[in-house]
């Protein structure tokens, strides 16, 4: 049990540092994309940590996977982005961790490994576009 709320503890933070990065950005910087380089632009990252929040947790919850959707419709717009993660961050913090099956402990580390994985894309997209980051990432990441 104790591993479940370490675990949940972990997500909350990694939840509060993403909103820490939309908050910090202007809102031109969610069209931004990584000059010469494949990928997605920056909105297309929050787009997909929002339907990862929403799809993990609901998995969580049902107690198994249960496909990938996203309700965020304007990734671009910081107002909608910042709504949507806050909605999700709720979503987590009233989940009940204490006696999570297997294959929900599997799915919240999946959504911990995810929303990580994208600060790694966002942290190159900060850096490929002479963006600066929030204080908390700095402390987390020393970027």
């Amino acid at each position: 049990m104790i591993v479940n709320q370490k675990l949940k503890a972990h997500l909350d933070h990694s939840f509060k540092l993403t909103h820490d990065l939309v908050t910090h950005l202007d809102e031109t910087a969610l069209g931004l994309d990584l000059p010469k380089l494949p990928s997605n632009r920056m909105a297309g990252q929050l787009w997909c940590i929002v339907g990862a929040r929403e799809s993990y947790i609901s998995g969580i919850v049902a107690g198994g996977w249960k496909g990938f959707s996203c309700s965020l419709t304007t990734p671009r717009v910081k107002a909608s982005v910042l709504a949507a993660l806050e909605a999700t961050h709720k979503d987590l913090c009233d989940l009940n961790f204490a006696n999570l099956a297997d294959i929900q402990l599997e799915l919240a580390f999946g959504l911990l490994e995810h929303e990580v994985q994208h600060h790694g894309q966002l942290i190159r997209f900060v850096y490929a576009n002479n963006l600066t980051f929030p204080d908390s990432w700095n402390r987390r990441y020393t970027v």
